[in-house]
């Protein structure tokens, strides 16, 4: 690459978007009285076509591209001429203004357009088609825009990106300047996305000192989070001041001096060498009583005569259940509270039938639920009796925060069943268990050989671990499960043993031994081998589960690669460093109780509107709009983390596995990526990375206070 070495100044209007990522953006720049467009390139976040910017940098030569010229600063202007005017219209950065719209309004008021826009908006209906309603929309927007304008030109002056300048303006409003230069932290707590690097960037350059108790204090709160990010809920207190030191980059006498006044102050909680966030502390002590409260209550439901029950049930079902079933059984409808855990093909769901077939004898007050939507689904199809999130059930309370159901309005039920309770994560759990009334009945179903929850804790294992709740551990494969390689291979490797891959099975392994190889078979699966051979539909019938995010096998480059393969646009939207076009399988990555749609949740893009900055998303029968601000929410889901999949199935997965992931190659996340597939499952890399996650059974600590508090009855 060719550079000239001199820095110069070039003024002009975003004709188009060619690339945009996270740190890089390639853009075409029409310059004033040039017929030819420019190419910009560098770290531009958040530029729209129709933008006039004024960029500072120097020209260079790229030997395939040709000339381009690198910007090194860059300062967004309003448009002056009107192509730029009416360019910078088209861009959709106000809502209500479209193509259509501008050209109208550009002809309607020429070089005034933008002033007429901000002092007298009302004139906008002397333009045919714009009515009162969409006057009032383009108003408003507007007004926003120089709010979060002002914020930028704050923001960017500190090195922050026009994106997060947008995300804080929408928290904050017009007291966003003010709120950053008081604390500055507060950012990491209050928005997604802003993490604590970008917050102490800000800090340090509107002059807070790196050793002040506001960094300090902060940075340690921080790591606590990261490490709930990880699945702990508490944390050895050495090990959080090494992990704080290297964060906060000062001595760890510093460290500690800071700890022990927010630890005295309240701000955490420190018992017997392990430290807390407060909300998880809390969590884990209300579950143990809330648990306690459940068991030591009488029940609502009568008791049954079990032998007959049994016998009762196995007629009506017409199943023979084996001995570990038959006690199953028996000790759900015995005891207050039971778990049932097992692996594929030990009967959990037929068990849940038969529960559910007894317990309706009894009363019509039963609830089924599960984390997810998908798993909530399934749950339904297999019991026949409509089952929820235990989010919906809980229902949200947007008002006051929280949930409507709680200890003061709990569910009506004398039964609840909760499927997939691996995945319950312990702040969930916990608002759970007070929404039970004292008199019902819980049954918790779930495989404690699976991945625990994306979310902090370790529910199911800690709860086991305990001993403090009565549990079924089902380990016979029954006959017509065994017919499945899928299944019969799920318990092989957890046992410690390679899989076994015949031909003609739903389970197969397909030898290839670099990244660029596996990367060109998956593509070529799931385009055309599997669709043509098995009929499965590319999109809904087809899930490449990676255990990685990065890298060439990775989740972001396999979403990168299979939309180009899958699904290409003329016309995409670029936002925050992500592209998504129309009919893009995506997934929500952050809970939202607003919209409803949680993490892990899967959907289909139907709409993107330039016009009204919005972009819809379709969640099984369920439609969520979701503004351009807070798209940063969603990923591509054409290949998703074995973590996120669990809960689900899908007819068909395809994993890479190469020794390259060797940091994530562990037994359970081989064994929970496996029995996500209900008829097909294909492996593909090398034998060698088989083999590793099969032998690597040392599965990664979490750190809790779920099990001590069971056992104490409260710390």
């Amino acid at each position: 690459m060719i550079y000239s070495g001199k820095v110069e100044e070039i003024f002009g209007y975003i004709e188009n978007i060619v690339f945009s990522g996270e740190s890089f953006t390639v853009a075409r720049l029409k310059e004033p009285r040039k017929q030819d467009l420019t190419c910009i390139v560098g770290s531009l976040p958040s530029l729209q076509p129709g933008e006039t910017v004024r960029c500072l940098g120097e020209w260079k030569h790229h030997p395939q591209y040709g000339p381009q010229f690198e910007v090194k600063e860059f300062e967004s202007k309003e448009p002056s001429d009107l192509l730029g005017i009416r360019k910078y219209l088209e861009s959709g950065l106000i809502r209500g203004i479209g193509p259509s719209y501008a050209e109208r309004i550009v002809e309607c008021f020429g070089i005034e357009t933008l002033k007429i826009i901000d002092e007298s908006p009302q004139r906008l209906s002397e333009v045919p088609g714009i009515g009162p309603k969409r006057i009032e929309m383009i108003a408003s927007c507007w007004q926003q825009q120089k709010g979060i304008r002002e914020v930028m030109i704050f923001l960017r002056s500190h090195g922050i990106t026009t994106a997060f300048a947008q995300k804080i303006y929408k928290t904050y409003g017009d007291e966003s300047i003010r709120k950053v230069k008081e604390d500055p932290f507060a950012m990491a707590r209050d928005i997604g996305g802003i993490g604590f690097k970008i917050a102490d960037q800000i800090a340090q350059k509107i002059g807070i000192p790196t050793t002040s108790a506001t960094r300090v204090q902060a940075g340690i709160e921080h790591v606590l989070w990261e490490l709930s990010n990880e699945g702990h809920t508490c944390y050895p207190e050495d090990e959080l001041c090494k992990e704080s030191t290297e964060l906060l980059q000062l001595g760890e006498d510093k460290i500690k001096e800071n700890l022990e006044a927010t630890v005295r102050d309240g701000g955490l909680i420190r018992q017997e060498g392990m430290v807390w966030l407060k909300p998880f502390y809390h969590a884990e002590i209300g579950i143990a009583r809330e648990l306690q409260r459940l068991q030591t209550a009488s029940c609502n439901l009568r008791q049954v005569q079990e032998d007959k029950a049994v016998q009762w049930v196995e007629e009506k079902l017409k199943i023979q259940f084996a001995p570990e079933q038959q006690a199953a059984i028996i000790a759900s409808v015995q005891q207050k509270l039971h778990i049932i855990t097992g692996g594929p093909g030990t009967g959990k769901s037929t068990i849940t039938r038969a529960i559910l077939a007894i317990s309706a004898k009894l009363t019509d007050h039963i609830l089924l639920a599960a984390p997810t939507g998908r798993a909530s689904k399934r749950m339904t199809e297999i019991t026949g009796k409509k089952a929820s999130t235990i989010h919906s059930m809980l229902e949200m309370d947007f008002q006051n925060g929280g949930f409507k159901r709680n200890k003061e309005n709990p569910l009506k039920c004398d039964l609840l069943i909760v499927d997939e309770a691996s995945m319950i994560d312990t702040l969930l759990f916990y608002h759970l268990l007070k929404a039970i009334p004292t008199t019902a009945r819980v049954l918790l179903i779930g495989d404690i050989d699976q991945l625990p929850s994306v979310g902090a804790g370790n529910i199911l294992k800690d709860l086991l671990a305990s001993n403090t709740i009565g549990f079924t551990k089902l380990t016979e494969v029954y006959r017509q499960a065994a017919h499945s390689k899928i299944v019969t291979n799920a318990h092989r490797i957890n046992r410690g043993e390679f899989p076994e891959f015949l031909a003609g099975s739903d389970c197969k392994f397909i030898e290839k031994e670099t990244p660029e190889e596996i990367l060109a078979t998956i593509v070529e699966l799931v385009s055309h081998r599997l669709p043509l051979k098995y009929r499965f539909h590319r999109f809904e019938d087809i899930q490449v589960l990676s255990p990685m995010k990065r890298g060439l096998i990775g989740c972001e480059n396999l979403n990168v690669v299979l939309q180009k393969e899958l699904n290409p646009s003329l016309a995409p939207l670029s936002r925050m460093g992500r592209t998504f076009h129309v009919g893009d399988k995506v997934m929500q990555i952050r809970n939202d109780y607003e919209k409803l749609v949680f993490n892990g949740d899967i959907g289909t893009i139907l709409t993107i509107d330039l016009s009204a900055q919005t972009l819809t998303v379709r969640y099984d029968d369920r439609r969520v709009e979701y503004a351009f601000a807070d798209i940063d929410d969603l990923v591509l889901a054409y290949a998703v983390s074995i973590h996120k999949s669990q809960g689900s199935e899908y007819p068909c997965i395809v994993i890479p596995l190469h020794k390259s992931h060797f940091m994530m190659l562990h037994r359970n996340l081989l064994y929970t990526g496996i029995t996500r597939g209900k008829k097909l499952v294909v492996l593909v890399g090398s034998s060698q990375a088989i083999s590793m996650a099969v032998r690597n059974d040392d599965v990664k600590r979490r750190f809790t206070g779920l099990r001590g508090a069971l056992l104490s009855g409260s710390r």
